[in-house]
């Protein structure tokens, strides 16, 4: 890690990281283990997929208010609370099986999950200096992909040696683990949940985080999720049906798009701690990706020439990572970071519900084409906003300008 950064800064940013490491190897345990649990339950895809559901819807509506939760309660206790939850909810999986529990587990899994982002761009935005809280949200993000990349090879490794219910338990007890740090931490809570308190007295309740720039944010991640969950869920079928692609090269161009975002996210927190223009940096990505996306979708990229290609617009998808998440820091009122991040994130689960359907009929009405069509457009839609952000950014400042 560059030099200038506090041992305090470095502590707490390992100890976000951890805790986002663990959220999404959570995210993805039980989809892995679908073949296993399904012929252990006895129960069919469908029965499994509404596990999957209850996660998303319960996460959904507990976001928002959860953000508001932790700005009052402390960002960091929250976080060790959530993370002990999920944890547990796996490892009571794992103890007692059945297709109850499954449901059982995945609502407090999404009950847990809805914690984390408010928790974690609260703690960070508050415990890192301005000059490196770029690069801060970047390797958080980073730590986050990290996690959801090793979770298949985890949890399917460990069934393989020591079954299933084993898998499950160690999935789970990665969670209390990762809140031990928190736990113990000195650093305080009290500064943020004074500063939410003073805007609590002042009218800063749902009415005053629900802005004009808040709400754009939100339909910022819909359409977010739902052109980046466009390429990862459906471009290996649309390839495979619509270019006649051989798996193993569908597999390896997606994977390609995976790990160079994931390259990407770093370097755009170099590039978010040099600019305040986060709104530019975030249209200039995408609207690039789309450009890229839009000519894969074209059937103009053929061979091993579409790997490079989908390296190219996952490293620029990703690089807006932590510009974006400023324009979230910059749109929220002094200490709500943790409400403003846990309204925005909603457009995380609202994308994550519209789009699989979307996506998935236009497979089934024979037009794979149009997946690459629509998920360019959702990313053009994405840096449009991304400039409405910015042009309210600049209005904010000269206006705040003869003031300084």
């Amino acid at each position: 890690m560059a030099a200038g950064w506090t041992k305090q800064e470095r502590t707490t940013l390992a100890q976000i990281c951890a805790a986002h490491f663990v959220s999404h190897v959570h995210y993805l345990v039980i989809p892995p283990l679908f073949p296993l649990l399904r012929d252990q339950l006895d129960v069919s895809y469908v029965e499994l997929g509404l596990a999957l559901t209850v996660f998303n819807i319960v996460s959904f509506f507990t976001q928002a208010p959860m953000g508001f939760v932790v700005d009052r309660a402390g960002p960091r206790r929250m976080l060790a609370a959530a993370l002990v939850l999920g944890g547990s909810a796996f490892i009571l999986l794992g103890l007692t099986g059945g297709y109850t529990w499954l449901i059982v587990a995945a609502a407090m899994a999404g009950l847990a999950n809805s914690v984390y982002h408010p928790a974690d761009y609260a703690i960070l935005g508050a415990s890192i200096a301005e000059e490196r809280v770029g690069r801060a949200f970047s390797i958080h993000t980073f730590a986050g992909f990290l996690g959801g990349a090793i979770a298949p090879a985890f949890v399917l490794g460990i069934a393989a040696l020591w079954g299933m219910s084993a898998a499950l338990i160690a999935a789970g007890a990665i969670g209390p683990l990762a809140a031990i740090p928190l736990l113990l931490a000195r650093a305080p809570d009290a500064a943020p949940k004074a500063a939410a308190a003073k805007a609590a007295s002042a009218g800063g309740g749902v009415r005053r985080v629900l802005t004009p720039a808040v709400l754009a944010m939100t339909l910022f991640f819909v359409t977010l999720a739902m052109s980046n969950g466009g390429i990862q869920n459906f471009s290996v079928a649309a390839w495979v049906d619509g270019q006649g692609l051989s798996l193993t090269m569908a597999n390896a161009a997606l994977t390609a798009f995976l790990f160079a975002s994931a390259g990407g996210v770093l370097f755009g927190g170099v590039v978010a701690d040099r600019t305040k223009h986060h709104g530019l940096v975030a249209a200039f990505g995408f609207g690039s990706a789309a450009a890229l996306v839009l000519l894969v979708g074209t059937g103009g990229v053929g061979g091993l020439l579409l790997v490079p290609v989908m390296a190219a617009a996952g490293f620029l998808s990703g690089m807006i990572m932590p510009s974006r998440d400023m324009l979230v820091r910059a749109a929220a009122p002094p200490g709500q970071a943790g409400a403003v991040f846990g309204i925005v994130s909603t457009g995380f689960n609202l994308g994550g519900m519209a789009g699989p359907p979307l996506f998935g009929w236009m497979l089934d009405a024979g037009e794979p084409r149009l997946v690459f069509f629509a998920a360019a457009s959702f990313m053009l839609l994405t840096a449009l906003m991304a400039l409405a952000q910015e042009w309210r950014l600049r209005r904010r400042r000269m206006a705040a300008a003869p003031a300084e």
